[in-house]
């Protein structure tokens, strides 16, 4: 059964869900991962959700805010390799849209990279819209950054 809790970046389950994708994004940023992952100390997140199945945790993912338009970022989805394809990042998603919106935000932009082929279909069936690449990411080839209204 597939449960779903808010907590912050100081959960022990979500640290360690961390360490798997950053040893899963290690692999497809290549040569680029240290810079991309530079952007993402999971300190300053104070908003994130856990999926667990049967009380094991299988992923996650946060926001924070991103300027102040009423925007906020989505960062660090994850969802473990063998729990793919179940709808489980779909559910983390909506969690955080739910919840995005409940803080006062409006809309949700996200970076993902263009190697990352299930991330980038995945967000485009959520109804995410490509945007240009924005701050750190805008002069990043492999970067594809997406926007969604949420209210």
């Amino acid at each position: 059964m597939l449960n779903i809790i808010k907590t912050d970046s100081k959960n022990p389950d979500f640290i360690t869900l961390i360490k798997a994708l950053d040893s899963y994004l290690k692999i497809t940023d290549g040569d680029e991962h240290d810079f991309y992952n530079q952007f993402n100390n999971i300190d300053v997140l104070k908003h994130v959700v856990i999926a667990y199945n049967d009380n094991i945790p299988v992923g996650c993912g946060a926001i924070k805010p991103f300027n102040s338009d009423n925007t906020a970022e989505i960062k660090r989805m994850f969802t473990v390799h063998n729990y793919r394809g179940q709808g489980i990042a779909r559910n983390i998603l909506k969690t955080l849209e739910l919840w995005a919106k409940e803080s006062g935000f409006s809309s949700l932009v996200l970076e993902t990279g263009t190697r990352q082929l299930e991330a980038v279909s995945f967000y485009k069936n959520c109804d995410y819209s490509i945007i240009p690449n924005y701050g750190q990411y805008k002069d990043m080839e492999n970067s594809l950054c997406f926007k969604k209204i949420i209210d």
